[in-house]
């Protein structure tokens, strides 16, 4: 038995992101997951690049944006707004675990193919939906995309450089909102199946886009629920540690991550420095109160060497530190080699895919990467 699932089937209605990165992950995790696209067209993102995949024959293949959050699926192409597909979809419904979209609020009830109709058919059913806003509320029948969600919901607010540096409001660099809203999906549907697992009942998730990102926003949203503060932008250090930020080397960047008293008493005495005995400076309190002063005098220190001749030394010393990667780097890393986070998967015409795998590492039930993400299967 490959992963904890494979008793599960699953119906995913979704496209873009937040969906199927969730019946992504349920894939991995042994589901059978049935994608459901439209004729001819498919999920937009299979239209999402360049870059694209090249096909074992050289023609152009789907894009990489489709490809890292598809594998483990088998497609069918179906027509939902027709009375043929719409009995497709229920018939499998009434064979299916779970059901994943992400339609608008009331999209998929005009097609007899919301919660209330598929339940009747099949009362174990756990249907979630994704949407931006949720179905309850002012916004519920508005659009909801990862960059607006990031925007409106305060993330941008607190990414980037700050103001009095010449910053602005900044995006994540990866559609963050739309990620770990198929990362909420996925938990909520793995408590669902517990749930169902003692009464044998399925049930409805409603999830939203911006309820999530307020979620993820963590001690930022309770720093300000806390002190009434409005958290500002301040590029790469953190608003509660000092030093926690990015300094110059000699020949780059390095992180330093101290986060806490003792590991900052270390650091002090390896760049032979009394800092550890400052009232200034001796407590995480009094570093944070007194970040304008240290900062600039560890930077001063920081320069001084590479980044690598820190690493070295810091590393000996088990202060926290590192080196600032290009993707290209950590991907080439011996580490994530050696936790084999690159695979290759076969797709049906013999193209060998590259991809992450998932992080999760069962030792009873190991994650198997059987599927390649499919083709359109008109």
């Amino acid at each position: 038995m490959a992963g904890p699932l494979t008793h599960i089937k699953v119906l995913d209605l979704s496209r873009i992101l937040a969906g199927p990165w969730s019946s992504q992950m349920l894939g991995d995790l042994g589901a059978e997951v049935i994608k459901i696209e439209r004729p001819n067209l498919g999920d937009d993102t299979r239209s999402w690049g360049p870059p694209f995949m090249k096909n074992q024959d050289g023609t152009k293949g789907d894009s990489s944006y489709f490809i890292c959050t598809n594998r483990n699926k088998i497609s069918r192409s179906i027509d939902i707004t027709s009375p043929q597909g719409q009995a497709e979809i229920r018939q499998l419904a009434t064979t299916c675990d779970i059901i994943i979209e992400n339609y608008k609020v009331g999209g998929l009830k005009k097609y007899g193919l919301d919660y209330d109709s598929l339940s009747a058919l099949n009362p174990r059913i756990i249907y979630c939906s994704i949407t931006g806003f949720g179905q309850t509320g002012p916004y519920a029948k508005r659009a909801g995309y990862d960059f607006m969600i990031q925007a409106m919901g305060g993330l941008m607010s607190i990414t980037g450089e700050s103001d009095t540096d010449g910053g602005s409001p900044q995006k994540v660099g990866i559609a963050i909102a739309d990620i770990m809203t198929g990362m909420y999906a996925t938990i909520g549907i793995l408590g669902a199946l517990a749930h169902r697992d003692q009464t044998g009942q399925g049930q409805y998730i409603d999830l939203a886009l911006l309820d999530c990102q307020l979620a993820m926003l963590a001690n930022q949203a309770s720093n300000y629920l806390i002190s009434s503060q409005v958290p500002k932008r301040q590029g790469n250090s953190h608003i509660s540690i000092v030093p926690y930020q990015v300094f110059k080397t000699k020949d780059g960047d390095i992180v330093l991550a101290v986060g806490n008293d003792h590991q900052f008493k270390i650091f002090t005495e390896l760049v032979q420095k009394n800092w550890h005995n400052d009232e200034l400076f001796k407590t995480n309190e009094a570093r944070v109160n007194n970040r304008q002063i240290l900062v600039p005098l560890i930077a001063d220190i920081i320069k001084e060497k590479t980044t690598a001749q820190w690493i070295t030394l810091l590393e000996k010393h088990n202060v926290p530190c590192g080196p600032v990667n290009n993707i290209d780097q950590i991907l080439a890393d011996p580490q994530v080699e050696a936790r084999r986070m690159i695979r290759k998967i076969k797709a049906e015409d013999g193209t060998s895919i590259p991809i992450i795998a998932n992080p999760i590492n069962y030792s009873k039930t190991p994650l198997d990467y059987k599927i390649a993400p499919p083709k359109l299967n008109d």
